[in-house]
């Protein structure tokens, strides 16, 4: 049959064999034909390994185990262990004829049935057998005491429980003088120890003598040819026995004190110069590491590890990192020893070694070495592949905001960094590097000029571009002026043409990419007021913008050039420096600990640097289930941070009528912070899906924005005002809708559950029925304080909806305060359709984002 399938060229050949021989076999296995049904079970195995079913044969196995010779019991236990698993449920039937043949006067027999139960013992089988397993441990046989230790093994994994029912015999095994024995019954004390806490305690106090013993004897012993692997006597045994000292001194210090001269025994004695020294070598150095503590071994540890990272072999020093990667926790300064060794594995040519060394390096860094180890990795980065530079780059960055001992370090090792590897850097890096610029006014001069001095030597690399390009529109005037000058620099001569010439080149070579032109466009309006030498230069450069396809670069292009050509008296107001930025509120968003989105209940829009208020529709879109592929999706943190740099909207423009249009007046009040607001129609922000309002000419507001004031062609109702108010955060006076008390309805549980409660109280304006007003009630119900507490609500079309700021943004616990908020709604379809509300509360509690949702069906009639 072999032979025949072998010889098969195609896979539908040999599936003709295989149907072919199993149709014979079951014919066999139908006629109850006993002499040949060894040979149909080996076949069936044969079978069975190429992938063919052969459920057909289980019971055939079975009966052969149950017959009384010892031929037919080979070849149904190997057929038990290779067609059946302990899953099936036919298992159960050999289950007493194993039991019978554990007590066979036959040993051979008896190992049978131990390869077997050892194979798929199962937890029933586990618990039915294991009186006659634990009997067998002490069987005259050494062979069948081997057998029954590994049987052991499986039951106890399969039943903890069992564990301290072998815990005599199995200590009595490591006493024994036969290799085989030996080396099954240390594998069973260690895993005994790990399930079994009682049996733990028993082999510390009774058994860790004699292992020391058997270990220093291993050591010590002659030349044993028969146990000899490349030299070194037994590394099997010494492993093991090792292993097993590994947990028994782990967290007992009698224990550890007790191995510790046996382990330096081995470290020192054994060779390292073979693989199987260095085997027994790391398992002692995993074992030193794991014990109560003892310096000078720890110490001997860490320098085998450093003999390791000398290895010529890729093996030994991936485990050398692995494991100096835990001792580095333990003893720090043994580690810090090798330090020269590791920065060299992180220029080794395998890749996960150099990965694992700058881990390493990572850990190594501190106060006192972080200039010595950053510069080592910073002129690799020169060097090192595409490939790894990612990786590099990142951990570099990370250890220069970590350890950096001070800012003009700081400075100069991240221009360095984004020179050599600027377009691996990431976006929340450059981020950080402005914001400790802005925070740096005795460097804003070094680090201008620092800046222009590298982006002329690597224009290619984006982030070095992008923060080149702002310092320069910041701080332009220091670049030319040579302003701020340190006692260490040599002045450079810049003309304003050169300086206006690189912010043109990055344009036009970075022309691919949207943030680097909005930078550019930025910097370009801000130098026309530094450099009024240039401006017109400046104006020609924003004018090619007009024509951009990105809708938002050729509408800043727009107001840019406006602004250049018509607003030279408020242009300086303008383009003002930036205020410093608040480092320790951009680290604490770039931790989590503090949100980068706020909702529209929480005092207001999120805000702008300007002050002004930022809509988020999309939340509510997505709080109404009716979000299209067109809706703007919220940007992350490293977006919302740019907006507030640049003051535009960075996200890919949508060619789509239902994406919400940023009304080009309000683009230009956020732009300038000052004005009158405009007006507007009675639809509120929460109702986004009314026609879009018309918009008016940016350069119509500029010009109208040198007057004192601009008359409104068509006056605001109130309900338009008094949203535009919060909007501009009281800009111009504001006219609140006075509250009277109308009609009462009765008060409503809107949403509870197991820890919060909101409750609806209800009033209406006398004469005006279509106005509801709703005064909400938070209450907390769980002992935790909820903090960043954000109420979001949306309406359908017929209904338009207004938010009061709430009155906090922090629950108190267990109901010892509330949270109260005020909702005005006009029903345009009053009489015909009741209220109905989709509402979103979200909250932290206990440093976690908690956020529940629902929908508000239960509105009294008549409103």
């Amino acid at each position: 049959m072999i032979r025949s399938i072998r010889a098969c060229k195609t896979a539908a050949e040999e599936r003709g064999v295989i149907r072919k021989e199993c149709a014979s076999i079951r014919d066999a296995i139908s006629e109850n034909g006993q002499d040949y049904m060894h040979r149909n079970l080996a076949k069936l195995m044969f079978i069975h390994m190429l992938g063919y079913p052969t459920h057909f044969g289980q019971m055939e196995c079975l009966k052969s185990i149950a017959s009384s010779g010892f031929p037919e019991k080979r070849i149904g236990y190997l057929g038990l262990m290779l067609l059946l698993d302990e899953r099936q449920e036919v298992l159960m039937l050999v289950t007493n004829s194993i039991k019978q043949d554990l007590n066979h006067t036959n040993q051979y027999i008896v190992g049978l049935a131990l390869c077997a139960l050892g194979n798929i013992c199962s937890a029933e089988m586990a618990r039915d057998l294991a009186p006659e397993v634990e009997r067998l441990l002490q069987f005259r046989d050494p062979n069948i005491r081997k057998k029954a230790a590994l049987c052991t093994i499986r039951i106890i994994k399969k039943v903890p429980d069992l564990a301290e029912n072998f815990i005599n015999p199995a200590a009595s095994l490591l006493k024994e003088k036969h290799h085989g024995v030996l080396l099954t019954g240390v594998q069973l004390c260690t895993d005994m120890c790990k399930v079994s806490t009682e049996a733990l305690e028993y082999f510390r106090k009774k058994c860790i003598d004699g292992l020391v013993k058997v270990l220093k004897d291993l050591t010590n012993s002659p030349y044993a040819p028969e146990y000899d692997v490349s030299g070194i006597a037994d590394p099997f045994l010494h492993i093991r026995l090792i292993k097993l000292l590994h947990v028994l001194g782990q967290g007992d210090a009698d224990a550890s004190d007790t191995m510790n001269d046996i382990l330096a025994q081995v470290a020192t004695k054994t060779e390292s110069n073979k693989n199987a020294g260095n085997a027994i070598l790391y398992e002692c150095v995993a074992t030193i590491m794991s014990i109560e503590y003892n310096g000078g071994l720890r110490v001997l540890a860490v320098n085998i590890l450093g003999r390791f990272l000398s290895s010529r072999d890729n093996n030994s020093r991936y485990v050398a990192l692995n494991m100096l990667m835990r001792a580095i926790t333990l003893d720090s300064q043994a580690v810090q020893r090798h330090r020269a060794t590791i920065v060299e594995c992180v220029k080794d040519s395998d890749a996960s070694i150099r990965k694992r060394a700058l881990e390493l390096v990572y850990l190594l860094v501190n106060d006192s070495n972080v200039k010595a180890l950053t510069k080592e990795l910073i002129d690799y980065l020169e060097v090192s592949d595409p490939e790894f530079k990612e990786d590099l780059t990142a951990k570099i960055c990370s250890i220069l905001e970590k350890f950096s001992p001070e800012k003009k370090w700081y400075i100069d090792q991240m221009v360095k960094v984004l020179s050599e590897a600027g377009n691996y850097v990431k976006d929340d890096v450059w981020h950080g590097l402005i914001v400790v610029v802005t925070n740096t006014s005795n460097l804003h001069g070094y680090t201008v000029r620092a800046l222009y001095k590298a982006v002329q030597a690597s224009s290619e690399q984006e982030s070095l571009v992008r923060v080149a390009v702002w310092c320069i529109g910041e701080y332009g005037e220091m670049l030319v002026g040579n302003a701020g000058m340190l006692d260490m620099e040599a002045p450079i001569t810049v003309t304003e043409a050169e300086a206006v010439g690189v912010v043109e080149t990055a344009l036009r070579c970075h022309s691919w990419d949207l943030t680097t032109r909005a930078m550019c466009l930025v910097s370009l309006l801000k130098l026309s007021s530094r450099y009024p030498s240039c401006a017109k230069r400046i104006n020609e450069i924003i004018l090619h913008q007009k024509g951009s396809l990105v809708l938002e670069l050729q509408q800043r292009a727009i107001e840019f050039n406006s602004i250049i050509e018509k607003h030279e008296k408020i242009r300086s107001a303008l383009v003002e420096r930036i205020p410093v930025l608040d480092e320790a509120t951009y680290n604490g968003r770039r931790a989590g600990s503090i949100p980068d989105v706020v909702s529209t209940s929480q005092g207001g829009l999120p805000k702008m640097p300007n002050g002004l208020a930022k809509p988020t529709s999309a939340p509510l879109v997505d709080l109404l289930d009716l979000g299209s592929d067109d809706m703007p999706a919220p940007s992350p943190s490293g977006g919302d941070f740019l907006q507030d740099l640049l003051g535009v909207d960075l996200s890919p423009s949508s060619k789509g009528t239902n994406q919400t249009q940023k009304n080009g007046t309000d683009v230009l009040l956020d732009l300038l912070s000052i004005g009158t607001p405009p007006a507007q129609s009675n639809s509120t922000m929460v109702d986004m899906f009314s026609p879009g309002l018309d918009n008016k000419s940016s350069e119509g507001i500029l010009d109208k924005l040198t007057s004192p004031s601009v008359p409104s062609a068509q006056a605001p109702s109130p309900i338009a005002s008094s949203s535009m108010m919060d909007l501009l955060d009281g800009f111009g006076p504001s006219s609140s809708t006075p509250e009277t008390n109308g009609t009462t309805h009765p008060s409503i549980v809107a949403f509870e559950s197991s820890t919060l409660q909101l409750t609806f109280k209800f009033s209406k304006e006398p004469g005006n029925p279509q106005i509801t007003l709703i005064e909400a009630q938070f209450s907390n119900k769980s002992p935790d304080i909820y903090s960043n507490f954000v109420f979001q609500a949306a309406v359908p079309k017929f209904l338009q909806l207004h938010l009061d700021p709430a009155s906090s943004n922090t629950l108190p616990a267990s109901g010892n305060g509330s949270i109260s908020q005020k909702l005005r709604v006009s029903n345009s379809q009053h009489g015909k359709k009741s209220l109905v509300m989709r509402m979103r509360i979200s909250y932290q509690a206990n440093n976690k984002d908690v956020l529940e949702e629902g929908q508000i069906s239960n509105f009294p009639r008549g409103l």
